[in-house]
């Protein structure tokens, strides 16, 4: 069974940046979409960008675009999100989600259209922004 861990986050200043990782240590990712998401309590999950199995990207929320940025290396079977510019309201519990897109209805080159079509979870990881 696929076992997600994230790591890399933490408290950070604004303005600064944090890489996330998310690590398969079970099994291939590289039939994978992954997905990186965020929580905050009391709100809905919300879905951030993916990377699918061919390594396309696509993004849930277009007002972070431009400062996450999703990335694999299948030789580590990682995955990663690099955010930059942090501010205050990023602050969050970041998750990693994966799904094998071998048995769904959607191509190497795309990932699930929704955070509840995702298969497997990590645990998540705590980031908090604030000075």
């Amino acid at each position: 069974q696929l076992q997600l861990v994230e790591s890399g986050g933490g408290l950070v200043q604004p303005g600064g940046s944090l890489r996330l990782s998310c690590t398969a240590s079970t099994v291939s990712l590289d039939n994978y979409a992954v997905g990186w998401f965020r929580q905050v309590p009391g709100k809905e999950r919300e879905g951030i960008s993916c990377i699918s199995s061919s390594g396309v990207v696509r993004t849930y929320a277009d007002s972070d675009k431009d400062r996450f940025t999703i990335s694999r290396d299948n030789a580590k079977n990682t995955v990663y999100l690099q955010m930059d510019r942090l501010k205050p309201e990023d602050t969050a519990v970041y998750y990693c989600a994966a799904d094998l897109y071998l048995y769904s209805d959607y191509s190497a080159s795309q990932c699930p259209p929704a955070f509840y079509e995702y298969d497997n979870w990590g645990q998540g990881s705590q980031v908090t922004v604030s000075s």
